[in-house]
C-alpha cells in the first residue's frame, strides 16, 4: 500500500492525470427540484466567466420564456439549433457537430438528463457532453437530484413520481466540479405561486402532487448529501495523490477491524450503528496474516460470516494482507482517511497480553489522533471471554514428527562425525540447522517438537557427562540455554517464513488458474462450450458438484432449467429447483445455508453482471445435507466469486453476440420482406391490372371494336400474362434455389444452340434493339443443364432490354480462354453487352442480392429484382461464375459468364441435386 512507504497512490495519481491529459472540465449546476434556478446560476458563472475573456458559447439553454434567464443570454454567442422530425413535430436539439466545429473553451449544455430525439449520434445529452469533453471543451451543465439513476427508486416513493429520464451515476462521479443550487421549500412554492416556474394551470398541479413540502424538504437532503459524497470521494483522491497522511476530519468514515472470536459480529453491529449515527460510510477490514492458514474451519468460517453481514448491513468488506495487524490497519484507515476505528478486546489475561502483547493495544498507541473505539468482549452475547468460536477436531498426522526425528538423528550422527574436528559449541549449529529444516518443511509445531528433541540430543551425546541428562559444566548451561532461546526463534521465523510462503503459493495457483480459465473463456464461442468449461472449472478448483442453469420462457413465465453440469445432472428435485428460480427471481442466494429455502440439497448463487442476473449456478459437496458447516470455506467463496464473475462476463458476451446476430438477422428478413411486399404490390400488379383492363374492354366493347384494336388487346393479355409469368418463374426458382431443390439435367450441348434459344425466346423483351452476336466459331462442347443456361441469357438479356434504350444494340459474345499447356482444358466465357446507363460500382455485386434493384428512369419496366439473383444462383450449380461489370468504351454493362470446359471424352454425369 502506497501510503505505507510515504509514496502516492497510482490509482490516484491516474485518475489526476486523466483530468489533466487535454479532457475538457465538466461543472454541474445541481438543484433538488426545477424553478431552484439552476439554469440561472449557469448562465451568471458563464457571463462572469466571459467577462474574464474565456470564449463562451451557448450549446443549449432552455430559459423557459423567463425573463430573468433570457436576459442572462445576452452577449454569448448562440449555435443554431438541429431540427429533427419526430411523428409529425419538428424537435429542436443541439447542433453537437456545430459545436464541435466551432470548439470554444466554455460550452453550456443544459438539461444533463435530455432524451434525445431520434436520429441524433447519441440517444442521451450525457452523451453529447461526453463528446465534447473529450474533444477538450469545459462543458457547465444542469441536473436535478431526481434524475440520478441510483435515487431513482428512492426518488419515486418519496413522490409517488417515476422519472423515466436518468443520468448513471459515474458521470456525477467524474465531474470536476458540483455547484449545489439551494432553494428553501418556502421560497420555491412561493416562486411556483407567482408563475416563475411553470404556467399557471401547471402550476397548480404541481402544487398539489410534487411540491409539497415535504417532498422538497426530502429531495434538499438528498441533493447535499449526494453532493457531499462526491466532495468527500475528491478528497480522498487528493489525499492519496499528494501521500497526505489523514484522517482529515472533513467527514466520517467508520472502520470496523474483524477478528476470528465470536465478539466479531457485535463489532459490525456496532460498527453499522456509530456509522448510521455519524450519517457516514463504513468497511469491514480484516487483515489475513501467516497464522491464517493454521486457523480452523470453523475460525475461518466466522470471519467469513463477519465480512458478510458488513456486506448485508451495508458496509464494505475488505480482506488486505499483513504481518503486523495493528500497523496494518492504522495505515489502512490514514491511507483511506477512515476517523473512526471499532476493535474488540480480546478478553484474554494480563499475563497473557503482556508476554504475547496486545493488538489492541498496540492499535490504541498506532492510532495517534484516530478515535478507537474499544468493545469489551463480554459485550458478545452467549460467548465466554478468551474463547474463540469451537473448533472441530484435526486428525493428527504423525509424519511431521517422524520427519522431525529422523532430521535430529542425522544432527546426531553429523555431529559425532565431526566431534574430533570442532569444538562441542560448533556442533549445535548442525541441532539449529536441523530444527531450521523441520521448520521449513513441516510448520511451527514440528519444529518446536525438533527444538526439544536437539536439546535432549545434544546434552545426551555432546555436554559432559555424555549418556546422560546431567551437566557439569557451567558454561555448557549457558551454552545450552541461548542454544534453545536461537533455535525457538529461528523455528518460529522459519515457519512464519514458510507459511508466508505456502500463502503465496496458493495465491500464485489460484492466480494462474483464473488466469488460464479467463483465457479459456475468451476462446469458447459457443455458449454449451462456455457452459461445460465453466462447470468443469467451478467443480475442479472447489471440489463442489456443479450445475449451471439460464433462464428461458414456459407458459408461466419466466424460469430457469438446467444448461450444464459437472457431473452431469439433467433434472433438479422440486426443492432444488424452487430455491434456483427463487435465486433467479431476486438475485439473491438461496438453497442450502441460505437464509432462503434452506432444506434444499444445493446453494444457488446467481451470475450476475453489471446489468443484472445473466444465470444461476449450484453447488453441492459431500457433507451430510443436515451439516451444519458451510458448504464452501472463506477461501473458496472469494475464488468462486471470482470465478462467477469471469463466467457471468463470458455468459453475458455470447448473449450479446446473439442478440446482435438476431438483430442482423431481423432487419435483413424486415429488408426481405419489405422488398417481396413491394414486388408483390407494384411489380405483380402491373402486368395484372394490364390483364385486366385488356379483358373487361374486350369483354364490354367487343361488338364496337374493329378486329385490329382486339388483336391488340388480346396481344396486351398475352405479353402481360407472359411479363407476370416471368415473375412468378423467379420467385419460385429463387425459393428452389434457396432450399436446395435445383435438379441439374447436365449433358454435353452446343452453346450456340443454347444462344440462339434464348434470343428466339427474348424476341419480345428485345423488341427496338438491335442484337450482335460475336460466337467464336472453335467453341467447345460443354457440360450443362440446357434449361438452366437458356433462363440464364433470358434474365440477362430481359435485364439488358429493362435499361438499354431503345434502338440500342445488345451484344453477345462467346469465346474458348484455353489455358497454358498443360493445365487444364480453360473455359467459356460468355458476355452480355448493353449500351445502358452503367452500374454504379457499388452496386456492381449488390446487383445479385434478391430484391436489389438499380434505380432507373421512369421508362424503365419494373421487375421484382430477382433475375439477376436467379441467374448467379444457376450458374454457380453449373460449377460456373458470374459476374457484373462496366463498359470501359461508353456507358453500358457488362455481365460475364464462366463455364468451364469438361474433359475431352467425359461422359455425362448422372443427374444430381445442388446443394
Amino acid at each position: 500500500m502506497s501510503e505505507r512507504d510515504g509514496r502516492p497512490s497510482p490509482d490516484a495519481l491516474l485518475k489526476e492525470a486523466a483530468r489533466e491529459g487535454g479532457r475538457g472540465r465538466l461543472k454541474i449546476f445541481l438543484g433538488a427540484a426545477p424553478g431552484v434556478g439552476k439554469t440561472y446560476e449557469m448562465l451568471s458563472a458563464a457571463q462572469a466567466r466571459r467577462r474574464e475573456g474565456v470564449d463562451v458559447v451557448v450549446g443549449i439553454v432552455e430559459t423557459h420564456a423567463r425573463a430573468e434567464t433570457m436576459a442572462l443570454t445576452e452577449g454569448l454567442e448562440t449555435i443554431p439549433r438541429r431540427q429533427e422530425e419526430y411523428k409529425g413535430r419538428v424537435i429542436d436539439e443541439m447542433d453537437l457537430d456545430a459545436l464541435l466545429a466551432r470548439k470554444p473553451r466554455l460550452a453550456l449544455v443544459d438539461e444533463l438528463a435530455h432524451t434525445n430525439a431520434p436520429g441524433s449520434r447519441h440517444p442521451k445529452r450525457y452523451l453529447d457532453v461526453e463528446e465534447l469533453l473529450a474533444a477538450g471543451i469545459d462543458v457547465y451543465s444542469t441536473l436535478n437530484i431526481q434524475h440520478v439513476e441510483s435515487l431513482n427508486d428512492v426518488i419515486a416513493q418519496i413522490t409517488r413520481i417515476r422519472v423515466r429520464e436518468t443520468v448513471p451515476d459515474g458521470v456525477i462521479d467524474r465531474a470536476d466540479e458540483i455547484e449545489v443550487v439551494d432553494l428553501t421549500p418556502d421560497d420555491l412554492l412561493q416562486r411556483l405561486r407567482e408563475g416563475k416556474v411553470y404556467l399557471p394551470k401547471t402550476a397548480a398541479r404541481a402544487l398539489e402532487h410534487y411540491f409539497s413540502p415535504g417532498n422538497l424538504t426530502a429531495l434538499r437532503e438528498l441533493a447535499l448529501r449526494r453532493t457531499a459524497q462526491r466532495v468527500d470521494a475528491q478528497l480522498l483522491d487528493h489525499m492519496q495523490a499528494h501521500a497526505i497522511s489523514g484522517p482529515w476530519a472533513a467527514g466520517d468514515r467508520v472502520l470496523v477491524c474483524v477478528t476470528r472470536n465470536a465478539s466479531g459480529p457485535v463489532l459490525v453491529r456496532y460498527g453499522r450503528r456509530l456509522a448510521e449515527r455519524l450519517r457516514a460510510p463504513w468497511t469491514a477490514l480484516y487483515i489475513e496474516t501467516s497464522r491464517h492458514l493454521r486457523f480452523s474451519e470453523a475460525e475461518r468460517d466466522s470471519i467469513a460470516q463477519c465480512l458478510r453481514l458488513a456486506e448485508k448491513l451495508g458496509g464494505d468488506a475488505v480482506t488486505i494482507p499483513g504481518s503486523r495487524v495493528a500497523a496494518d490497519i492504522v495505515a489502512y484507515a490514514r491511507e483511506h482517511n477512515f476517523s473512526h476505528i471499532v476493535v474488540g478486546h480480546a478478553g484474554r489475561r494480563r499475563w497473557w497480553e503482556r508476554l504475547r502483547g496486545s493488538v489492541t493495544q498496540a492499535l490504541i498507541a498506532a492510532a495517534g489522533d484516530i478515535p478507537v473505539h474499544v468493545l469489551g468482549h463480554q459485550e458478545a452475547a452467549g460467548a465466554k471471554p478468551g474463547r474463540a468460536p469451537a473448533t472441530e477436531a484435526q486428525p493428527f498426522d504423525p509424519w511431521p514428527y517422524i520427519g522431525s526425528t529422523i532430521l535430529v538423528a542425522a544432527a546426531v550422527l553429523i555431529g559425532v562425525g565431526l566431534q574430533h574436528v570442532l569444538a562441542v559449541t560448533s556442533i549445535s549449529l548442525v541441532f539449529l540447522t536441523a530444527v531450521l529444516a523441520a521448520a521449513a518443511l513441516w510448520g511451527l509445531w514440528p519444529s518446536l517438537y525438533a527444538c526439544l528433541a536437539s536439546v535432549l540430543a545434544y546434552n545426551f551425546f555432546f555436554l559432559p557427562p555424555l549418556y546422560t541428562f546431567s551437566i557439569a559444566d557451567p558454561e555448557n548451561v549457558v551454552a545450552l540455554f541461548f542454544f534453545v532461546v536461537a533455535a525457538m526463534i529461528a523455528s518460529n521465523l522459519a515457519a512464519g517464513v514458510r507459511a508466508q510462503a505456502v500463502a503465496a503459493g496458493q495465491r500464485a495457483r489460484t492466480t494462474n488458474e483464473l488466469y488460464q480459465f479467463s483465457r479459456k473463456l475468451a476462446g469458447i464461442g459457443s455458449l454449451d462450450d462456455l457452459l461445460w468449461a465453466t462447470a468443469y472449472q467451478f467443480a475442479a478448483m472447489l471440489k463442489v458438484r456443479v450445475v449451471l442453469l439460464l433462464p428461458e420462457s414456459d407458459s408461466h413465465g419466466e424460469t430457469v432449467s438446467v444448461r450444464a453440469g459437472y457431473p452431469p445432472e439433467d433434472a433438479l428435485d422440486e426443492a432444488d429447483l424452487a430455491a434456483a428460480k427463487w435465486c433467479w427471481q431476486h438475485n439473491r442466494p438461496a438453497g442450502r445455508g441460505a437464509d432462503t429455502l434452506p432444506g434444499a440439497r444445493r446453494l444457488f448463487l446467481p451470475l450476475r453482471t453489471g446489468r443484472g442476473p445473466v444465470g444461476v449456478v449450484g453447488i453441492d459437496s459431500d457433507q451430510a445435507p443436515g451439516s451444519t458447516r458451510p458448504i464452501l470455506t472463506p477461501d473458496q467463496q472469494r475464488l468462486l466469486d471470482a470465478l462467477s464473475d469471469q463466467a457471468a462476463v463470458s455468459i453475458e458476451r455470447i448473449n450479446l453476440a446473439e442478440d446482435v446476430d438476431r438483430a442482423r438477422l431481423l432487419a435483413e428478413t424486415e429488408r426481405l420482406r419489405s422488398a417481396l411486399l413491394t414486388s408483390l404490390s407494384h411489380d405483380l400488379r402491373t402486368p395484372l391490372a394490364s390483364i385486366l383492363g385488356a379483358a373487361s374492354s374486350l369483354d364490354s366493347y367487343h361488338a364496337l371494336l374493329d378486329e385490329a384494336a382486339r388483336r391488340d388487346l388480346l396481344r396486351t393479355v398475352q405479353d402481360e400474362a407472359e411479363r407476370l409469368n416471368r415473375f412468378v418463374a423467379n420467385l419460385l426458382d429463387m425459393t428452389r434455389l434457396e432450399s436446395g431443390a435445383i435438379e441439374l439435367h447436365q449433358d454435353m450441348a452446343d452453346l450456340g444452340e443454347v444462344i440462339g434459344s434464348a434470343i428466339a425466346r427474348a424476341s419480345k423483351v428485345l423488341e427496338g434493339h438491335r442484337v450482335d452476336m460475336q460466337l467464336a466459331p472453335d467453341l467447345p462442347l460443354l457440360r450443362l443443364d440446357v434449361v438452366l443456361l437458356e433462363q440464364v441469357l433470358f434474365n440477362l438479356l430481359d435485364n439488358a432490354g429493362k435499361y438499354a434504350p431503345p434502338g440500342s444494340t445488345v451484344t453477345l459474345r462467346a469465346w474458348h480462354d484455353a489455358p497454358p499447356s498443360g493445365r487444364g482444358h480453360g473455359v467459356v466465357k460468355l458476355q452480355v453487352i448493353d449500351e445502358g446507363p452503367g452500374i454504379p460500382p457499388d452496386a456492381l455485386e449488390r446487383v445479385f442480392d434478391k430484391f436489389f434493384r438499380v434505380h432507373g428512369t421512369d421508362r424503365q419496366r419494373p421487375g421484382t429484382g430477382l433475375g439477376l439473383a436467379v441467374c448467379r444462383g444457376f450458374v454457380e450449380a453449373m460449377g460456373g461464375t458470374v459476374i457484373a461489370a462496366n463498359r470501359q468504351d461508353r456507358p453500358g454493362a457488362v455481365f460475364t459468364v464462366t463455364l468451364p470446359v469438361p474433359a475431352a471424352g467425359a461422359t455425362p454425369p448422372i443427374p444430381m441435386q445442388a446443394a
